[in-house]
């Protein structure tokens, strides 16, 4: 249906709109309360419309609608969808998929912590996302210490213990539930503990431990009691180092936006019982002609759609207000299963919280952008350096290198990864699977590689996508790699294009016109700077690689399962990609796949772990 016969038959109701491009590719999801006005509005001549706006909308070729029942289920499900296509036109939180979470497998009947960057409905309970991967670490390392939880993964039955307990046990890291050191009840009185402390709870977790252990020297179980005593003292270390900011006590998130010229960054205060207990900051993409209302809109959806129910406090103070206040409010209700509002405070107490979280915002921004041009010239530097000590004409602005994996010359293959004006360009790094070598002919398979690249910029029927050739090539490996990169290069017309090759063991780069290597010193930037692109192109080979065993592996070891066909088996391929993951899995992370179900998950589950029966 054509654009203009869309906009014709829009109905009234709520729902959710999809704009596209002319390669069909979602460039923005919003909602509405009535589809009809909402979306006719964009393209009606208007003064009002943002830059923004005005951009989108000329790309805009089609779109695509789903009518829902109402706003709240309409809100629910742009998250989703904005989520799955990340709209470049949608303000978004910058790889928020890289972003670690805090995982306590509360669905477990010994639970245990862990950091993990895949949430899945499998009844445990997420914190995060948290931007300071460090510092998740270390609260990690502190409830370890602290709160001695199981750290292992194994599968720990109540009714069958091990004969005795691991190492951890012995130096009091963990409990033993493993060997039935500690049961059910108490086991989740300390994980009670541990969540307590991940939602900010930190007074009423001293309160409780403070009770446990007049309890435990009240019963004369006085090595109990000082298992207390540190934990309270750990917990009370970290109170201390908490700054009271509300008089009410009352527990909330504070969200304030700062903006420069290239971008934009959030900064979240949570504070719990009147304390400030943490803060966290994102950078945001998609926010160029967004004003602040739909910044914080956005911002909001999208950060609370990723956050565990128990995690959500009574207030989200806003610095500017946003239309659908209201609505959101009702929706973050519904995920705590109690009342939170959405407000934007003008004066008093509040007020100050939110300024407390713009100040953060530009502060955290403005120390971003200084490291930013730190970073930039450094690379700058080096790769002058590096265009002195190859003799280039100038600084290579596009760097291409090359690497192939294999073993024993199965399913070789070779990488590609570009580097421009010194950082990677992911969105140019190519695959290639190696199709005209046979057996292990390293020297073969990179001159295959660097020839079907080179072929698709300048063949016959050249491919846009390579048009563009590189200032530098690099090739993992020494003088036999360099000398068959040589004669495709000379074979093809291009013995123009820079190469050099660099030998791992002794870090040597090899260059063309010259019979010994080229030894730069161990603290040169532009020798850190190849390593570092040759790291890369080492590791998105080897990822390739093991993509492709993993695939193998998984559909080899599920060939004739029953329920399982080619469509599953390409789905549980594309989520879990080796069979080493899918066999760590639940049987809930499994039946999570898309396109399976319960039942055909416990197959998967019982046939990759023969020595265990799962109930229905």
């Amino acid at each position: 249906m054509a654009l203009d016969d869309t906009l014709a038959v829009l109905p009234t109701s709520p729902g959710v709109y999809l704009m596209k491009d002319a390669d069909g590719e979602v460039i923005y999801v919003g909602k509405a309360i009535n589809l009809r006005n909402r979306v006719r509005s964009y393209f009606q001549t208007s003064s009002d419309h943002s830059p923004k706006v005005v951009m989108m909308v000329e790309h805009i070729a089609d779109l695509d609608y789903i009518v829902t029942a109402s706003e709240l289920e309409a809100l629910i499900l742009e998250c989703n969808l904005i989520k799955k296509y990340r709209p470049r036109y949608n303000v978004r939180l910058r790889d928020d998929k890289t972003y670690p979470f805090i995982k306590v497998t509360t669905g477990e009947p010994y639970p245990g912590v862990y950091l993990t960057r895949r949430v899945v409905c499998d009844g445990s309970r997420y914190f995060g996302p948290y931007t300071d991967v460090s510092a998740t670490r270390e609260t990690l390392r502190l409830l370890k210490r602290v709160f001695p939880l199981r750290q292992c993964s194994k599968k720990i039955d109540p009714d069958s213990p091990a004969p005795r307990p691991c190492l951890n046990y012995q130096i009091k890291r963990c409990l033993g539930p493993c060997a039935g050191q500690i049961d059910v009840e108490a086991y989740g009185e300390v994980v009670d503990e541990v969540v307590m402390f991940l939602e900010g709870r930190q007074d009423d977790l001293a309160r409780s431990l403070k009770r446990r252990m007049v309890a435990a020297a009240d019963a004369l179980n006085y090595e109990q009691a000082a298992v207390f005593r540190d934990q309270l003292q750990a917990v009370e270390t970290v109170v201390q180092k908490q700054r009271i900011v509300s008089e009410s006590g009352a527990d909330q998130d504070v969200i304030a936006i700062a903006r420069d010229q290239w971008g934009a960054c959030a900064q979240i205060l949570f504070v719990r019982g009147g304390k400030l207990v943490g803060n966290d900051h994102f950078m945001l993409g998609g926010t160029d002609g967004a004003d602040d209302a739909e910044t914080l809109s956005s911002l909001v959806k999208e950060y609370y759609s990723q956050a565990e129910a128990g995690s959500l406090p009574r207030e989200v103070l806003l610095e500017s207000e946003i239309e659908d206040a209201d609505i959101v409010a009702a929706w973050l209700s519904d995920l705590r299963g109690r009342a939170v509002s959405v407000k934007t405070p003008k004066r008093g107490e509040k007020r100050g919280l939110v300024e407390l979280a713009s100040a953060n915002a530009a502060e955290f921004l403005e120390r971003k952008r200084a490291a930013e041009q730190r970073e930039a010239r450094a690379r700058m530097d080096a790769l002058a350096e590096l265009s002195i000590h190859l003799r280039l004409s100038k600084s290579p602005s596009r760097i291409e290198c090359y690497d192939i994996s294999t073993l024993q010359g199965t399913e070789a293959v070779g990488s590609m990864v570009v580097f421009e004006a010194g950082l990677p360009a992911k969105s140019q790094y190519r695959r290639f699977r190696i199709r005209q070598v046979e057996g292990q002919d390293d020297y073969a398979m990179m001159a295959e590689v660097i020839r079907r690249r080179l072929v698709r910029a300048i063949g016959d029927d050249p491919d846009p996508k390579f048009a563009r050739l590189p200032d530098l090539i690099v090739v993992d490996g020494g003088r036999g790699q360099l000398n068959a990169a040589a004669d495709v290069l000379d074979s093809l017309g291009r013995g123009d294009i820079p190469l050099i090759s660099l030998a791992e063991r002794e870090e040597e780069i090899y260059l063309r016109e010259q019979p010994d290597p080229l030894i730069l010193p161990r603290d040169s930037a532009a020798l850190h700077m190849i390593q570092y692109i040759r790291d890369e192109a080492h590791r998105y080979a080897l990822a390739y690689h093991r993509n492709l065993r993993g695939k193998r592996s998984i559909s080899s070891e599920l060939t004739d399962l029953p329920g399982i066909g080619k469509k599953r088996t390409v789905a549980l391929m594309k989520e879990f990609g080796s069979l080493e993951a899918l066999t760590d899995a639940t049987v809930d992370e499994i039946a999570a796949t898309p396109g399976m179900n319960r039942v055909v998950a416990m197959t998967v589950y019982e046939h990759l772990h023969p020595d265990r029966r799962v109930d229905g």
